[in-house]
């Protein structure tokens, strides 16, 4: 890497070597995002076993509310890939996007002629969405189980329109993540540092660290992630400061950086990544494809009851 390059913002890759009392909790907690795949297939028996433990996946009152779309054919993954921006999309044996699937639900309750709501429903959508997710997770670790690995790709977030139309999704159907699965081409990565359990897991009720503490324990999880300084990311985050915050915290960030010697990984995460001032940009235009997909969740929802 130069002198100046950007590390991956996903942050030190954790080296430690730790005993674990069996294989599951093993492949839960040392689980490295895939970026790397090899050529080698994945069998119908393999892929149908992984399967299997996503759609056993719990979900609220065992409705399933969601579908898996699954890619094979090389021209889609690669549409997908350069839709995405992540060349790894086409390389992986098999791409599967996740969707909230109201639309079977919806079908079923019609040729039953039972009263239906959900796609107007904020609880719905909230449990719909868990659902879905908890589904690509069980896949994941079905995966490592075998020896195969998996990537998330959330940036599918900014082609719903054109995910929608390639996969030909009726409405009340929804992208929600792309997961790429495969063998290793190599070793499998090794898992990122995270923050501990005395950080992540408060008892009985939240406590708020005190600031030194909180800065340590993220100072130790990014000890290695100091970007070096350039005029361009320092006119980038200065830019992002003065839009979200104003001139005087742009300048006490600059100063910042100027003091530290580099910029910090948070200020690359919100700065120059997840920049902040881009972010909420499209929340309105999500809410209307949202709404183009057939829900009206975030509305107020209007009886036939005159």
């Amino acid at each position: 890497m130069g002198k100046n390059a950007m590390p991956s913002h996903h942050g030190p890759e954790d080296k430690s070597k730790k005993e674990f009392p069996n294989e599951t909790l093993k492949i839960l907690c040392e689980r490295g995002s895939l970026r790397n795949f090899s050529e080698r297939e994945i069998t119908d028996d393999t892929l149908n076993l992984i399967l299997e433990a996503g759609v056993r996946a719990p979900t609220g009152g065992n409705l399933q509310p969601y579908s898996i779309i699954k890619i094979q054919k090389k021209k889609t993954k690669k549409k997908f890939a350069e839709l995405c921006g992540q060349n790894f999309i086409e390389k992986a044996p098999v791409d599967l996007i996740f969707c909230i699937d109201w639309h079977r639900l919806k079908k079923w309750a019609e040729l039953e002629v039972a009263p239906f709501t959900a796609t107007s429903s904020f609880r719905h959508f909230w449990i719909s969405f868990q659902d879905t997710i908890i589904a690509a997770q069980s896949i994941v670790v079905a995966a490592d189980a075998l020896g195969l690995g998996s990537v998330y790709v959330g940036t599918i977030a900014d082609i719903i329109p054109e995910a929608r139309e390639l996969l030909k999704l009726p409405e009340g159907v929804f992208p929600v993540v792309l997961l790429c699965i495969g063998y290793p081409a190599s070793s499998k990565p090794l898992p990122r540092k995270k923050l501990g359990i005395e950080t992540i897991v408060h008892s009985e009720k939240y406590h708020d660290k005190k600031d030194r503490e909180l800065l340590k324990v993220f100072s130790e999880k990014y000890s290695e992630l100091k970007i070096p300084i350039t005029k361009e990311r320092l006119k980038r985050i200065y830019e992002v400061c003065v839009d979200v915050h104003g001139r005087e915290f742009a300048k006490k960030c600059i100063e910042k950086i100027k003091q530290n010697g580099y910029i910090n990984a948070v200020q690359r995460y919100f700065g120059l990544h997840y920049v902040a001032n881009k972010m909420p940009e499209n929340n309105e235009e999500y809410l209307k494809l949202m709404e183009e997909a057939g829900f009206n969740w975030f509305k107020k929802f209007e009886t036939k009851n005159e």
